[in-house]
């Protein structure tokens, strides 16, 4: 019971839509899009104003990440899963603002065999803290937008937000034009 009442969390709006944030004391558990796959049950208190530093500071720099004037983050997070998830959600925040890599790419750096990529994906479907740490940078070898727990729509427009259209994935183009 003690540990429930130290989880909070604060909703704000984004040009995405709106989104939950989480935190467990001092570090970020969750960045979730409301009603994304997987959105977590209602395990936390709201934070009443001033109460959460770090998810006043997750706010502020999701703010700034939407306005174009951040491309990194530097928060505290804690990350809640298996160790195999873990290590995924590591190499997601590896992967630089305006670049991608596929799911085979990352199951290789873990050293693993391409087999894996599938793998990989379900652990990247699984990211609690999806924008700050960047699952939507992890597209298919072949370069096409697939799986994205807060809908492609949303993958396709913050690859849009950290991409010029010149350098855009082909597949982005294509979505544009429909």
């Amino acid at each position: 019971m003690q540990e429930d009442l130290m989880k909070q969390c604060m909703s704000m709006p984004s040009p995405l839509g709106d989104i939950l944030l989480r935190a467990e004391d001092d570090a970020l558990t969750g960045v979730f899009f409301i009603g994304q796959k997987y959105f977590p049950a209602a395990d936390c208190a709201l934070a009443a104003h001033g109460e959460s530093r770090v998810l006043h500071q997750a706010r502020a720099q999701l703010d700034e990440y939407f306005a174009g004037e951040r491309t990194t983050f530097t928060l505290p997070l804690r990350m809640l899963g298996s160790a195999f998830q873990r290590d995924v959600w590591e190499q997601l925040v590896q992967i630089p603002y305006g670049e991608t890599a596929s799911y085979g790419a990352i199951a290789q750096r873990l050293g693993l065999p391409l087999a894996a990529s599938r793998a990989v994906g379900s652990a990247n479907g699984r990211n609690p803290i999806s924008v700050v740490v960047p699952c939507h940078r992890v597209i298919s070898s072949a370069g096409e937008l697939t799986g994205y727990a807060g809908g492609l729509h949303r993958k396709e427009a913050l690859l849009r937000l950290e991409r010029p259209m010149s350098k855009a994935p082909q597949q982005l183009e294509l979505l544009a034009s429909g």
